[in-house]
């Protein structure tokens, strides 16, 4: 990260603590210090502020939980005159380091350009589940994204930004589990949730090996180190849909394709996989996962039907486990999204 910023130095601002002067009508903007100077209950920090424009900015937080720091990306609202929302975006498993995010793989930014709402989302926590694990990892490192992501992350944000205190957290694919998981473990922070082709299920055989795909045949690390043996209870702590009664009252929007080829899998659309190659792997292997994550996924509407808990959900008649998808459902959901705060 650091030979990036090296490389297009030249184009930030780099607020270590003091502020810049700006002709931003952003406050925020106008004066870095503002992000610089606050801390979380548990030591939490902002290490310095790079301004990339009038909206845009990185605040790089250290973590008091894996004491290390991570970059945060914040675009800020339409309209700052008065305080606003905040969304919290995550990426997928490989937790935005790569090409795979939003930022990069789709034009949520600009579609949120004009919604008044502060967008944060963390780059980091690969393959980690945005979960707090048992123990180090030798691969992954220590990771504790939810106390990251419910105790100190969001009062950061929340005193340097200036916003008025209402969240919204929403992500994609091993993401889409991680949403409901932290939104279950602080209700109240997050008052709507929306996840996309997701797997609620964690604990149960068939959950279990989905997290074991991710984690240690792509991550490269050990479950055993996030949760423990397969019949540890931290494996059915952190199961959202055990717990799907601690959803009671958060707006939600479930989303999920079939698996089978649709609008995005095909040669030349600006989302699918470029060559032939890539897109047969976007077919075959991102429609056997979609596959997976729907059957999850009407399970937690099984669930949450039972319970008399009310969420939308978009079950696509097609689809794959791909970008082109997830842009499609985040718009789909902005008003489930967006009506909890006020937006």
């Amino acid at each position: 990260m650091a030979a990036k910023l090296a490389l297009v130095g030249a184009a930030f601002v780099v607020l270590p603590f003091v502020g810049v002067p700006s002709a931003a009508a952003d406050p925020i903007i106008a004066n870095g210090a503002l992000l610089a100077n606050v801390t979380s209950a548990n030591g939490s920090y902002v290490e310095k502020v790079v301004l990339h424009d009038n909206r845009n900015l990185s605040i790089y937080v250290h973590s008091a939980s894996m004491d290390e720091t991570f970059e945060v990306e914040v675009q800020r609202p339409a309209d700052t005159s008065v305080p606003r929302p905040t969304l919290y975006l995550l990426n997928g498993a490989g937790g935005g380091v790569d090409a795979a995010s939003w930022k990069l793989r789709t034009t949520v930014g600009e579609f949120l350009d004009d919604k008044n709402v502060n967008t944060v989302s963390p780059r980091g926590g690969a393959w980690s589940y945005y979960t707090d694990w048992k123990s180090p990892d030798p691969v992954l490192g220590t990771n504790k994204w939810k106390t990251f992501l419910t105790q100190e992350l969001p009062p950061i944000v929340d005193a340097g930004l200036g916003t008025d205190g209402n969240n919204a957290i929403a992500g994609l694919s091993s993401s889409g589990t991680s949403v409901l998981n932290v939104a279950q473990s602080s209700p109240g922070l997050y008052k709507s949730v929306a996840s996309y082709s997701g797997c609620a299920q964690t604990a149960d055989p068939i959950g279990q090996e989905f997290v074991k795909l991710t984690v240690e045949t792509w991550g490269g690390g050990k479950v055993k180190n996030m949760y423990g043996a397969d019949d540890d209870p931290m494996w059915a702590e952190n199961d959202p849909y055990i717990h799907a009664e601690k959803l009671r009252g958060t707006a939600l929007y479930i989303s999920n394709g079939n698996g089978l080829p649709g609008i995005h899998d095909q040669l030349g659309d600006s989302h699918s996989l470029p060559g032939v190659e890539g897109l047969a792997n976007q077919i075959v292997i991102g429609g056997i996962i979609e596959a997976a994550t729907n059957y999850c996924s009407h399970n937690m509407q099984n669930k949450l039907n039972q319970l008399g808990i009310p969420a939308t959900f978009n079950f696509r008649n097609s689809g794959t486990h791909s970008w082109g998808y997830w842009e499609d459902d985040f718009k789909s959901s902005w008003p489930v999204i967006a009506g909890p705060l006020g937006i």
